[in-house]
């Protein structure tokens, strides 16, 4: 990353506006691209990502790591390999390592969460599966 006084511009982005669509969510729902390298990104990517009930993400890994912050709603964070899963409540935090195969999976409330990986994973806006 640059040091302090380095950075190229500051940019404030209207996410009310028409975002890209991600192609992650299995079910009803939807994901779209908010800060992405589209729009400049270089270090860092927020999705917001709605799922309605029983909907989740596709499995999903990634070469970085990934967070997501639970805006409203409940579901599990599920740990695609080890076939386990921790529940998540609005005001969750969650923290993916780098390589671990996950999804996120809707309760009967719904789900509404920020987050992504960090740096971008770029197959996201591809159309191709995630790495």
């Amino acid at each position: 990353m640059p040091q302090a006084g380095h950075l190229d511009k500051v940019r404030v982005i209207d996410s009310r506006g028409t975002l890209p669509e991600v192609s992650i969510v299995e079910g009803a729902g939807w994901a779209k691209a908010v800060i992405w390298p589209g729009n400049g990104a270089r270090y860092r990517t927020f999705q917001v990502i709605n799922l309605e009930a029983g909907s989740s993400t596709r499995s999903l890994d990634h070469r970085t790591d990934s967070v997501y912050y639970v805006m409203r709603g409940a579901g599990v964070v599920e740990d695609v390999k080890g076939k386990t899963g921790e529940a998540i409540v609005e005001g969750s935090m969650i923290h993916i390592d780098a390589g671990d195969q996950y999804r996120i999976r809707a309760s009967e409330t719904g789900l509404e969460l920020l987050g992504g990986p960090c740096p971008a994973d770029e197959s996201w806006y591809s159309g191709e599966t995630a790495n």
